[in-house]
């Protein structure tokens, strides 16, 4: 289903919700520039409507998290069944019987599929919780404190996840709070520093907000290395990556190297606040036993409505006829992608599977509102916002992808 636009972009339902959010909400939150943002009201498969009717296709998969399709029916259900039920549990005390069932499954989906054995699990609501749930872990359980982490990586806003996050405009303002304990080494090198106070390592197999950049051969394989040789503890950062956005179940995966905790999220849920950081059985049970009072947790952990929805996501995804729908997608968005590459000012076409990057000589800011008023959602990555980002529902069609390429090559050389 392709956009028609009624009215103006922003129009006027946006325009007024927009002069209300300015009154009542941090000025730093909701990006407006008179014709940023519209504001959604629905959204199914590819296709998200605002306040004013507008159709748009959505090339982000919001952030990401709706790979199976927005308003996903089975995801949608299993939502409902569970809230008519249970909204609420007590996570760390008196937990459901769907939060064993999810850690389980994360396991199968991670550890266990890698022939390593039990994986265990800790749930958390968003993914730099995940990281920080790992970054603690393997302090516990290597005894270190250091941390390296690497060029444009990114890694969530919180406290701790600011550790490894390197976009300047993200840790600057708040560096003065942070421990000195992260050694950063630029993405992709082999030449890795001789440092033994590091415990984790911390690292994207392929980054997403750093630009859709694929490490190189045997960089991931350099890390499994470093870390066995000096008993630092490997994490894997697959919560922009994970379930099958480039092509397999996760990025690792192309490279054939496990780590020992991988944190997931973002499409575990389709649409639900969840993530998981899932770690090899014998790091995890490096944490103490708990005596009454976890030393990690939270209020909503182990949500049963995010459960429930975990689950069937899991379910779809592990459906053939899914993995052969990303393929399927993967080809048509690279082959649609190879042919900008001669575009004016297109630097570099790279990804894999459905999440891809167009490489930009400039700031494409204009170039985002322009596609907004075309009925096109996109986002732009990398460390000085000039890499356009495409990752897109798998769900999307030829035609749809056809109409957004059509408009992105016609607004490149109308610039």
């Amino acid at each position: 289903m392709l956009p028609e636009l009624k009215t103006v972009i922003p129009g006027p339902r946006s325009q007024f919700l927009g002069e209300q959010l300015r009154g009542y909400e941090s000025q730093n939150v909701t990006y407006q520039d008179g014709s940023w943002p519209v504001f959604w009201e629905e959204a199914r498969g590819v296709n998200v409507w605002d306040v004013d009717g507008n159709r748009f296709l959505d090339f982000t998969s919001a952030f990401g998290v709706a790979g199976l399709g927005h308003g996903n029916e089975e995801l949608v259900e299993a939502m409902r069944a569970q809230s008519g039920k249970l909204l609420h549990g007590m996570g760390d005390v008196h937990p459901t019987a769907l939060k064993g069932e999810l850690c389980a499954r994360l396991s199968g989906w991670t550890f266990e599929r890698w022939g390593e054995g039990k994986g265990k699990v800790v749930l958390s609501n968003s993914g730099f919780e995940a990281v920080e749930t790992a970054l603690k872990t393997a302090r516990i359980a290597s005894g270190k404190a250091g941390v390296m982490a690497f060029s444009s990586g990114y890694h969530g806003l919180g406290y701790g996840s600011l550790l490894g996050t390197d976009l300047e405009k993200f840790r600057g303002p708040f560096g003065d709070q942070l421990a000195e304990v992260t050694r950063r080494v630029p993405y992709g090198v082999l030449d890795l520093p001789n440092d033994d106070t590091i415990g984790a390592v911390l690292v994207e197999p392929i980054q997403g907000r750093g630009g859709k950049v694929i490490a190189p051969v045997g960089f991931l394989a350099a890390l499994r290395e470093w870390c066995d040789e000096r008993g630092a503890l490997l994490i894997f950062d697959e919560i922009y990556t994970g379930f099958y956005r480039t092509g397999r179940a996760f990025a690792c995966e192309w490279d054939g190297v496990v780590p020992d905790l991988i944190c997931v999220g973002k499409a575990l849920s389709g649409g639900f606040p969840i993530s998981a950081c899932v770690g090899r059985a014998a790091v995890m049970d490096e944490w103490p036993l708990s005596e009454g009072e976890a030393l990690h947790t939270s209020t909503f952990l182990g949500h049963p409505v995010g459960c429930a929805m975990a689950l069937k996501s899991l379910e779809i995804m592990e459906r053939p006829e899914t993995l052969a729908m990303v393929e399927r997608g993967g080809e048509m968005l690279e082959a649609a992608l190879r042919g900008l590459a001669n575009h004016e000012g297109v630097l570099e076409v790279r990804g894999r599977g459905m999440m891809w990057g167009l490489e930009l000589g400039e700031v494409p800011g204009s170039l985002l509102s322009d596609l907004l008023a075309r009925g096109l959602l996109f986002l732009a990555d990398g460390p000085e916002g000039k890499v356009l980002s495409f990752t897109p529902p798998f769900v999307i069609s030829e035609e749809e992808v056809a109409f957004a390429m059509g408009a992105v090559g016609e607004l490149l050389d109308a610039r």
